[in-house]
C-alpha cells in the first residue's frame, strides 16, 4: 500500500505542474480558479486511493492516475462527491448502530425520524416563536452515551477518532488544536466543519458584519463563497437535539482579535448585521456528541510542519434523511437555495432558482480529507490567507502562490 501511495503522490506533483493550466487563457484571467482545479485534482486522487482500499493492486492506481490527468474537473468533483460520501455513510451507520436502541449486526430495527417524519424547510421550524412543540421535529431516544463514550467507540471500529487539547504549537495564541487519536491512511475523512452555514444571499445576517472575521476564529469560505460559522457549534454537547445555532454573543461588544483603525471602527458601529427575522429562525435535529465534527479546531501548521489535511467541499444530498442527524450544519434561512452570481468582490441574486430541474437539495458543506497516513499527531490545515492583507505573525504561509491564487 506504502508503494501505491508513492506513486499518488508522484502523480500529485505532476498534475500540480502541468502546463496546460499555464497555457489556458481562462487561467491567466482566473488564477482563482486554476488553483479551485489544482484543489480538485488532488482530491480525486487522494480520495480515489483510499476507495481503493488494502487490497488495491498497481493496476489500479495506474488506472486512476490516468483518470486524473484526462477526465473533466467537474467528472473528478463528482467523483470526489462519492468517494466522500462513501464513507460518510459508512460512518453514518456505525453511529446508528452505536446509539440506536435495538441495533445490531450493522442493522437498525428502529425507524429512523426521517421516515416517521415529513420533512420540512427549516423556515418552518421557527424555533423559539410559540410554534406548538408539535409541529416541532421529534427528537428520538438514544442510547445515554457521552460524547467521550461515543468517540471512544468510534475509535473501536474505524481505528481513529479526534481529540481536543492544547496544541503543540509553541506559540502563545495557539489555543487548542485538533489531534488524531489513532492511525488513518491518506484520503480519509478526518473531520466534519460543524456550524452555521450562510449562502452569500445572507451575508448580511453574519454575527459582526461586515468585519465578520474581527471577532471570530471559527469561519471558512467555500470556493463558491459559501461562509460556514462554526462558532455557535462550539465543542459540541453530550445530547442529540434540536440545534438552531443560536450565538448569543454581542459581537459589537468584544474586543477585535488585533488593533482596529478608526475606518474598521466606523464600518463596525455603522454597518452592524441584520438581526434574524420569523423567517429566518431554524432548527434540525442534529447528534452533538458526533465525534467528527470538531474541523474548526484545526490550525495552521507552524514553521517547519507542513499540513496532513486539507478542505474538501462536499455537498450533502438532503435526500439522505436517514444520515441528515450527523451532518453538524444548518443553513441559515432554510434549504430552499437561493442562486447568486458573483462579480469581482461583490454576489448579486441571479433570477433562475438555486436548483435546477433534476437537481437534488444539498447542504453545503466542508470535511477535511488527510493528505497522507496519519498517526496520534496533531492535524495541521493550510489557512490560506491572503498576502493583500495583515497576517497575524504566527501565520507562515505554506505556498506563497496558492494564497495569491486562492484570493485573486
Amino acid at each position: 500500500m506504502a508503494f501505491l501511495f508513492n506513486k499518488f503522490q508522484e502523480a500529485v506533483k505532476t498534475l500540480a505542474k502541468n502546463p496546460m493550466f499555464a497555457k489556458n487563457p481562462m487561467f491567466a484571467r482566473d488564477p482563482r480558479h486554476l488553483q479551485f482545479e489544482a484543489d480538485v485534482n488532488r482530491l480525486f486522487l487522494y480520495t480515489s486511493y483510499y476507495r481503493l482500499g488494502a487490497n488495491a493492486e498497481e493496476k489500479d492506481a495506474e488506472e486512476i492516475i490516468d483518470m486524473a490527468s484526462k477526465a473533466s474537473v467537474s467528472e473528478q468533483q463528482k467523483q470526489v462527491q462519492e468517494n466522500v460520501h462513501y464513507q460518510l455513510t459508512n460512518m453514518c451507520q456505525a453511529m446508528d448502530n452505536i446509539l440506536l436502541p435495538g441495533t445490531a449486526n450493522g442493522s437498525s430495527q428502529v425507524p429512523s425520524e426521517a421516515n416517521n417524519h415529513p420533512r420540512r424547510s427549516g423556515l418552518s421550524f421557527a424555533v423559539g416563536t410559540g410554534v406548538a412543540s408539535a409541529n416541532k421535529p421529534d427528537v428520538h431516544a438514544t442510547r445515554p452515551l457521552t460524547l467521550n463514550e461515543l468517540s471512544n467507540k468510534f475509535r473501536d471500529h474505524f481505528r481513529y477518532t479526534l481529540d481536543i487539547r492544547p496544541s503543540q504549537i509553541p506559540h502563545k495564541d495557539a489555543g487548542r488544536g485538533l489531534f488524531l487519536s489513532g492511525k488513518a491512511n491518506a484520503g480519509a475523512v478526518l473531520a466534519i466543519y460543524p456550524g452555521v452555514i450562510y449562502s452569500p444571499a445572507y451575508y448580511r445576517y453574519i454575527p459582526g458584519y461586515p468585519r465578520i472575521d474581527a471577532c471570530n476564529n471559527y469561519l471558512i469560505t467555500r470556493y463558491d463563497g459559501t461562509i460556514i460559522d462554526a462558532k455557535p457549534w462550539q465543542s459540541g454537547s453530550d445530547t442529540r437535539e434540536i440545534w438552531d445555532g443560536s450565538d448569543l454573543v454581542d459581537y459589537n461588544a468584544v474586543p477585535p482579535k488585533s488593533q482596529e483603525s478608526n475606518s474598521d471602527r466606523a464600518w463596525r458601529m455603522l454597518s452592524k448585521p441584520l438581526k434574524k427575522g420569523h423567517s429566518e429562525k431554524f432548527g434540525e435535529v442534529l447528534e452533538r456528541r458526533n465525534p467528527l465534527a470538531f474541523g474548526h479546531f484545526a490550525n495552521h501548521p507552524p514553521k517547519g510542519s507542513t499540513p496532513n489535511v486539507m478542505i474538501c467541499p462536499y455537498d450533502f444530498p438532503l435526500t439522505e434523511k436517514d444520515m441528515r442527524v450527523y451532518i453538524p450544519n444548518i443553513t441559515f434561512g432554510g434549504e430552499e437555495p437561493i442562486s447568486m452570481k458573483r462579480f469581482g468582490s461583490f454576489w448579486f441574486k441571479s433570477r433562475r432558482s438555486g436548483n435546477q430541474v433534476g437537481e437534488s437539495p444539498v447542504l453545503k458543506t466542508l470535511v477535511l480529507v488527510s493528505t497522507r497516513s496519519v498517526c496520534d499527531e496533531e492535524l495541521f490545515l493550510n489557512y490560506r490567507y491572503s498576502n493583500s492583507k495583515k497576517r497575524p505573525e504566527w501565520y507562515i504561509p505554506v505556498d506563497e502562490e496558492e494564497d495569491k491564487r486562492r484570493w485573486s
